[in-house]
């Protein structure tokens, strides 16, 4: 039995030898065919690879906590949304390359939407990479500081790797020269190659504005935003509605003032 885990050791199999001393039980009570146990032992190492790859996928694609589509309310959204929505999950737009642009006012499930549908990629056994729309463009700068004479492809490659790469947050500030240029490049370099998820306060039609050259502006949404399903998300913020102390400042003036008035207690004739 020592020469065995030695050799399972030295195969790269590790997970059987975990498994090993039930499975042999579980031969020798139901008297397994040894075809059968060798598919057992085989498939507990499958399994094994497949969670510690998932694993890996979520760490490297540094999603902020555990947003995952099991977690969000569609009944928040129409019926025609959450079939979209639904649709989706299957990741069927890696294929072709498209790409997902989900818009709305602050608090509507955007950022919680954006990184569900990264989990399910993950779960495809594919990259996944989610970055705040700020720290991306800081990582450029850094990226051009700390690497002056690389070219915008090499500097851009990190992000140029993942299956899907989701930017949150997108277009709460105006871009400067250097982030202009780098989104563009960014956008073209991954054009028909990978998928983008992009949430934003803005509509799409507006984001044009946030280019100091309207030019360069329009020939990145066009890559962008012509193979692109939008999904906009509309209604009251989840986090006002769901937040006890935000629900307590709805309540009116008046309706506050007259909490504050002691109630007249009726006592009996």
């Amino acid at each position: 039995m020592k020469d065995l885990y030695e050799q399972l050791k030295e195969l790269r199999l590790p997970g059987i030898t975990e498994v090993l001393p039930s499975r042999l039980t579980q031969a020798r009570e139901q008297a397994l065919p040894h075809q059968d146990w060798l598919s057992l032992l085989l498939q507990d190492e499958l399994e094994r690879r497949h969670r510690q790859g998932l694993q890996r996928r979520l760490q490297e694609a540094t999603f902020e906590g555990e947003q995952t589509l099991e977690n969000y309310d569609l009944t928040l959204y129409p019926p025609q949304l959450q079939q979209l929505i639904k649709e989706l999950q299957k990741s069927n737009y890696l294929k072709e390359f498209h790409h997902i642009l989900v818009m709305g006012p602050t608090g509507t499930g955007k950022s919680h939407l954006a990184q569900g549908l990264g989990h399910q990629v993950c779960r495809q056994g594919k990259k996944v990479k989610f970055i705040r729309a700020k720290k991306l463009f800081e990582d450029f700068e850094a990226s051009r500081i700390l690497q002056p004479n690389v070219s915008c492809s090499k500097r851009l490659f990190p992000f140029l790797q993942p299956h899907l790469l989701i930017i949150d947050d997108f277009g709460l500030n105006s871009l400067t020269p250097h982030q202009a240029e780098d989104f563009y490049e960014l956008i073209a370099e991954k054009h028909q190659k990978s998928s983008f998820i992009m949430t934003s306060n803005r509509p799409v039609e507006a984001w044009v504005e946030l280019f100091p050259d309207p030019v360069m502006g329009n020939a990145a949404l066009d890559r962008l935003a012509h193979c692109a399903y939008h999904v906009i998300l509309e209604g009251e913020s989840h986090r006002r509605r769901t937040h006890p102390h935000l629900q307590l400042s709805k309540t009116s003036p008046a309706a506050e003032e007259d909490q504050k008035k002691p109630k007249n207690q009726n006592t009996a004739a």
